[in-house]
């Protein structure tokens, strides 16, 4: 109770001080957790227990139930790390998730098929011209968890590499 106080307080006071342009959390608290709830189409980052931060997000076009193969369209469900940041790639930034994991690849391996891999929390395509709002209203990744492009930039701000992520439907 009291952290929460504390940290709606720093929200606050960081509100105040920024723009609305700018990410208010920049030097504040980073997650020690990234939880995406699929069936409510919602990614929360939490400090200490407590959601600081609520993102609407869109998934693979073939949402319900775990990855089980390379193109099902699915995004994976289970305890995974987002791993590092993708230099490279057809998005406005991307943060890889560390599927598959050993679990995954011995799924796969079991069924014989191969489990995919390039599962990322990532931002709108370059490309992209339309309104934010728009794409994000349906499932139309391939598999990735999808944020507008100012939603990206924030939460690369608010999330390092090594943070743990949980998926579940």
């Amino acid at each position: 109770m009291v952290l929460r106080l504390f940290v709606s307080l720093l929200l606050l006071i960081s509100g105040a001080c920024f723009s609305q342009s700018e990410a208010p959390y920049q030097h504040s608290i980073r997650a020690d957790l990234v939880k995406v709830d699929k069936s409510k189409r919602r990614m929360y980052l939490l400090f200490q227990g407590e959601v600081f931060k609520e993102y609407r997000i869109a998934l693979g076009k073939n949402p319900k139930g775990h990855k089980q193969q390379e193109g099902d369209q699915r995004t994976p469900e289970g305890r995974y790390y987002l791993d590092g940041i993708s230099p490279n790639t057809q998005f406005h930034r991307a943060m890889s998730i560390s599927y598959p994991n050993l679990r995954d690849k011995l799924h796969a391996q079991a069924l014989g098929v191969d489990p995919g891999s390039d599962i990322k929390v990532h931002g709108l395509k370059e490309d992209y011209s339309g309104a934010p709002q728009f794409i994000q209203s349906f499932d139309w990744t391939n598999g990735c968890i999808a944020l507008t492009n100012e939603e990206m930039d924030e939460f690369i701000s608010l999330v390092r590499i090594g943070t743990p992520i949980e998926i579940e439907w």
